[in-house]
């Protein structure tokens, strides 16, 4: 995982993760158990998401505003609904993602995901985040909550809500029940962790050649 292209390093040793702010929290974590001390986080706003076009350049000037101050820049992003237009961004300018097409992806792990989606293709996700934040990113979103007839429209052709946990909080989950629930959804709830997430962090920092050590699945 290299610097920015055609620009020399700043030799000091740092790597810099510029990432969305979904992952702001278990990201921190993540760095803060395995000891990765010279691992900065700079996190983009979540509501991108909402408008995935906003995504790409706005990862291309935080990168390049980096240049020169970081060793190594990583990209805390999936594809993230923007269509392969991150990927082109990221290979301008040498930097690598995270694996995957989403967050869903790398936390239950690419495998574990295409048997969860091959299971049920009506399926809604959840994250730790999304659990959290459902009504101000979904419902208020959507515009469900003034306008509730629009619910069928949206998930109509869905049946169930799989809430992958990153951490063992009773409250997150029962928020997602909730969330199935106002969305007329079955629910499931499967554990992941921290995934591929964790995996490539570490793998960024100090701890390069060793296992990650395992973080508690406990809450944060």
């Amino acid at each position: 995982m290299g610097a920015t292209q055609g620009i020399e390093a700043s030799g000091n040793g740092r790597t810099l993760v510029v990432a969305c702010g979904a992952l702001a929290r278990e990201l921190l974590h993540v760095v803060e158990a395995n000891g990765l001390d010279r691992i900065d986080v700079e996190c983009l706003p979540a509501s991108y998401h909402n408008e995935p076009d906003r995504i790409p350049p706005a990862v291309a000037d935080r990168v390049r505003a980096a240049v020169g101050r970081y060793d190594r820049i990583f990209v805390g992003y999936a594809d993230c609904g923007t269509g392969g237009r991150l990927d082109a961004v990221c290979e301008e300018l040498g930097v690598e993602r995270l694996p995957g097409a989403h967050c869903y992806e790398f936390f239950s792990g690419g495998a574990d995901f295409a048997q969860l989606q091959e299971a049920e293709l009506g399926t809604f996700y959840l994250t730790d985040f999304l659990a959290r934040h459902f009504d101000r990113l979904v419902i208020e979103a959507l515009w469900l909550d003034t306008h509730p007839e629009l619910l069928a429209d949206y998930f109509g052709n869905y049946t169930r809500l799989v809430y992958l946990s990153q951490v063992d909080d009773a409250d997150l989950e029962a928020r997602a029940r909730v969330a199935a629930e106002r969305l007329g959804l079955t629910f499931e709830m499967h554990r992941t962790g921290y995934g591929d997430l964790e995996t490539s962090i570490v793998a960024l920092g100090d701890g390069i050649g060793r296992e990650p050590l395992v973080v508690s699945i406990g809450a944060l």
